[in-house]
């Protein structure tokens, strides 16, 4: 996750005046240093890598589009859409994701 933030609009979940941090949409270890990036709210950046490893996001999660298209996220951006931009829940990785590692 990126190391500082700035105000913006986050563009996964589109809510605005939110702190945004760099996401690489392939992650750096995967050779994304200077592949797209995309300025994410730190929730939904959190929530991505608490969904998805790495391998998972560089192999078919990288794109904003795709990550939209995600059930899992989809359900958890109709929800952080809903709460006011100060808010940063606490985040558990997934089940899915605890196996894998």
């Amino acid at each position: 996750m990126g190391k500082s933030s700035v105000k913006g609009k986050c563009e996964l979940c589109l809510r605005e005046e939110v702190a945004v941090t760099e996401h690489h949409l392939t992650p750096k270890e995967m050779g994304g240093a200077f592949l797209p990036t995309a300025m994410l709210c730190i929730p939904c950046h959190k929530q991505i890598h608490a969904l998805f490893t790495n391998e998972e996001l560089a192999e078919t999660m990288n794109s904003v589009e795709k990550l939209r298209a995600n059930p899992q996220l989809w359900k958890f951006i109709k929800w952080i859409k809903k709460q006011p931009a100060s808010r940063i829940p606490k985040m558990k990785k997934s089940n899915h994701r605890k196996r894998k590692n």
